[in-house]
């Protein structure tokens, strides 16, 4: 990645994020305009490639991109890579014709795609998944109630996680255009973080699209291999987080006084700003570890098959887990350094603590996540489950 693009990046958060906190944690609606001045950069989905419009660039550029973007705001960083998730579904498993027909457009406008997954009763367990997918002669007939889906108020196309209507164990991935009859937004959730982001829960009711549509896999399996991305950038919002706790700490550390001198002179504060920094360290470099060891496979000639055999990738898990809790102690930290200031919506820390939070929750929390890695990679071969 040129350091052009990443200078781009980082002029648009300064300019268009980092001074409109107050807007962006409103909960006015989804701010498209900002959006779209995000996509004048050039830098709008910069993970497509070229063939499609996109820059072409690699996770690991998207990890740099992601904590620039997330250091001006995370629910506007979230908004604008979230998408990964889906279009790495497309863009693996998808027919040539598909690809061409949902990708390229974005490419082209900068806009969004959805992944539809999560209902009421199939959070953390998606094989409860009820909604149901159905074919018609040369069609797809998809029904059911889908619960958080981040950008599908306005996105292009969704990828809707389905279960078979004839084979209750087999799930399916089916693209269906935004404007297919039957798509019903029926509220935009009041997010306690992020909200500068759009997340929807949507009704599906008969939507009928062409038996191309279904993307080449078990639904699930495909679903894995597309949150590998979508987890390492969430885990990245983590590092541009605690870079801007940081800042603002040393900000207010020259001009507090503790007993006659600068706080920024205080050894104790010292010590928790030296913390701080090691833990933004270790963020980086394990995500650019997980995002390196993505882009190996997906570079190779059989990516698709290698991702389908592996599913989730170790450090995807990993690097989501440490970075969700590394930055909830850097938050904490730096919330007590502000003091009784530190708990007014007079301080950014607040706006920043809630942002945070959605680390550990969103796309798997710690405990299910957890749960996996002891099973896959903890457990002896011959007994894992």
């Amino acid at each position: 990645m040129s350091e052009e693009i990443l200078a781009d990046v980082r002029e648009f958060a300064a300019r268009h994020l980092v001074p409109r906190q107050a807007y962006l944690d409103s909960l006015e609606p989804v701010p498209l305009p900002i959006y779209q001045e995000f996509a004048r950069t050039g830098a709008a989905n910069w993970w497509l490639p070229k063939e499609y419009g996109g820059r072409g660039l690699s996770l690991v550029d998207g990890v740099d991109i992601t904590s620039e973007l997330s250091y001006g705001d995370a629910g506007a960083a979230f908004t604008l890579f979230i998408s990964i998730l889906g279009t790495t579904m497309v863009e693996l498993y998808g027919s040539e014709e598909l690809k061409e027909r949902c990708l390229a457009p974005m490419g082209e406008r900068g806009s969004f795609c959805a992944t539809l997954g999560s209902e009421m009763a199939a959070g953390s367990e998606l094989a409860n998944i009820e909604t149901t997918v159905t074919r018609d002669g040369n069609e797809l007939v998809v029904t059911g109630e889908k619960y958080f889906s981040t950008n599908a108020g306005f996105a292009d196309f969704l990828v809707v996680i389905a279960r078979s209507s004839t084979d209750p164990d087999s799930y399916g991935a089916i693209v269906v255009p935004r404007d297919t009859p039957g798509v019903h937004v029926v509220k935009r959730w009041d997010m306690i973080g992020l909200r500068s982001s759009g997340t929807y829960q949507v009704s599906l009711r008969e939507c009928r699209v062409p038996v191309g549509n279904a993307l080449a896999g078990p639904g699930l399996r495909l679903l894995e291999i597309g949150l590998n991305a979508s987890r390492i950038l969430i885990a990245t919002t983590a590092l541009g987080i605690s870079r801007r706790i940081r800042d603002l700490c040393l900000e207010y550390a020259r001009d507090k006084r503790l007993r006659g001198a600068p706080l920024a002179a205080n050894p104790v504060f010292a010590a928790k700003l030296g913390q701080m920094e090691m833990q933004i360290d270790v963020m980086r470099s394990h995500c650019r570890a997980a995002a390196r060891e993505f882009d190996e496979i997906r570079e190779s000639p059989d990516a698709a098959a290698r991702l389908a055999r592996q599913g989730t990738v170790k450090q995807a898990v990993t690097a989501k887990m440490f970075c969700g809790q590394a930055g909830w102690q850097v938050v904490d930290s730096g919330s007590q350094m502000f003091g009784g200031l530190g708990y007014t919506q007079e301080s950014p820390i607040g706006k920043l603590m809630r942002d945070m939070r959605y680390i550990s929750i969103v796309e798997g929390g710690d405990d299910v996540l957890r749960e996996l890695v002891y099973k896959r990679y903890v457990v002896p071969g011959g007994r894992r489950t």
